[in-house]
């Protein structure tokens, strides 16, 4: 009915119903029977719509959309029942069996578990005012925040480790099963945060894509994941959270690609390029994020370039780290050199930003 392009359109038109719809929540309760009435003439009248142009039918199911916004933000607003599902407990229980694990681990540096804790489960309770001070200074409080990298993080884990399962049809088919439970269990564990929860999605979305051989256009997905994020949980719009993960992906998706395009290509591997596109994209994140920033924080990290540059390797690295060390933990097999390597990455990344805060 309407061609793929068409779900850039639809995702911006629910969106902007339901920012409307938060704002519904005392309307009379007649509100919901004539918007449901209004959403389902399209379904009534699917065979002219079918016959009319792409157009119009993009312009119909645009209204429509809309409309189902604000439909889905009023009802997530009134009293209702809270679902609890038996999966949450088991994560719920994993996140407190990962917590004890990292505290029975022999680092050295005193603050080492209550970072990890705070960078594999969202937990901050542990940390020193001075240290989440640090971060907050230097410009890393996202760093502290579960995003989306993170679980990226997580997931190129479990893409590696389920690599060996082959890349035939089969394996692949697998290999999705066990990534997507993974992910998802995660997101569980750690709250499903807004951020944790677009992440997830991302990678529901792209690699259900890859398995189906259908293109994968960044735009499309960050529409797609939008739209199912908020018939989701249509009160995640009004969300800090959500808000600033959806404004950076849209940035790293519109913006970066024509900033790293100013560095041409010449080598295979140049140090100097690479350099350029983390550069880049922190740039293009932070046009797009600062604007919010400013007007709800009235805040902005001076040198966020140089702590990008600085504090996202140092992350990245150190999670990878601190997930193996974790894991061997528990089964109570971990050599010493990884406990050493876990406690260096975690006092080497906040004397880092210890020193950009001193700036």
């Amino acid at each position: 009915m309407v061609e793929a392009r068409g779900i850039e359109t639809l995702s911006v038109s629910f969106t902007a119903g339901v920012i409307a719809g938060t704002m519904l929540s005392g309307s009379h309760f007649m509100l919901p029977i004539a918007l449901l009435l209004v959403i389902s003439l399209p379904c009534l009248e699917q065979k002219k719509l079918m016959r009319a142009n792409s157009t119009l039918s993009l312009a119909i199911l645009s209204g429509t959309f809309l409309l189902a916004g604000i439909f889905c933000a009023w009802n997530a607003l009134q009293p209702g029942v809270s679902l609890h599902f038996r999966i949450q407990d088991w994560a719920d229980g994993a996140v407190g069996k990962l917590r004890a694990s990292i505290d029975t681990l022999p680092f050295r540096g005193p603050g080492t578990p209550a970072l990890l804790k705070a960078l594999l489960t969202g937990d901050r309770c542990g940390l020193s005012p001075e240290t989440v001070a640090v971060f907050r200074k230097s410009g890393a409080s996202h760093v502290l925040a579960l995003s989306g990298l993170h679980i990226g993080i997580i997931y190129l884990i479990f893409d590696r480790l389920t690599r060996v399962l082959g890349a035939s049809p089969a394996a692949r088919r697998i290999r999705l099963g066990l990534i997507v439970l993974g992910a998802g269990f995660f997101t569980l564990m750690t709250g499903a945060g807004a951020s944790i929860v677009r992440a997830f999605l991302f990678i529901v979305i792209n690699e259900t894509l890859h398995l189906l051989g259908r293109p994968r256009k960044a735009v499309r997905v960050l529409c797609l994941a939008l739209l199912i994020q908020l018939v989701l949980e249509p009160a995640a719009v009004r969300e800090v959270g959500f808000q600033l993960s959806y404004l950076a992906m849209a940035g790293i998706f519109l913006l970066y690609p024509l900033l790293e395009a100013w560095y041409p290509v010449s080598v295979s591997w140049d140090p100097l390029r690479k350099i350029w596109s983390m550069a880049a994209l922190s740039i293009s994140c932070q046009l797009f994020t600062g604007p919010l920033a400013w007007l709800r924080f009235h805040s902005f990290p001076r040198y966020f370039l140089l702590t990008n540059l600085m504090a996202i390797p140092l992350t990245t690295a150190l999670m990878a780290v601190a997930v193996v060390t974790v894991a061997l933990g528990g089964l109570g097999c971990c050599p010493d050199l990884l406990i050493k390597a876990t406690d260096g990455l975690c006092r080497l990344l906040v004397w880092v930003l210890e020193i950009i805060a001193s700036m």
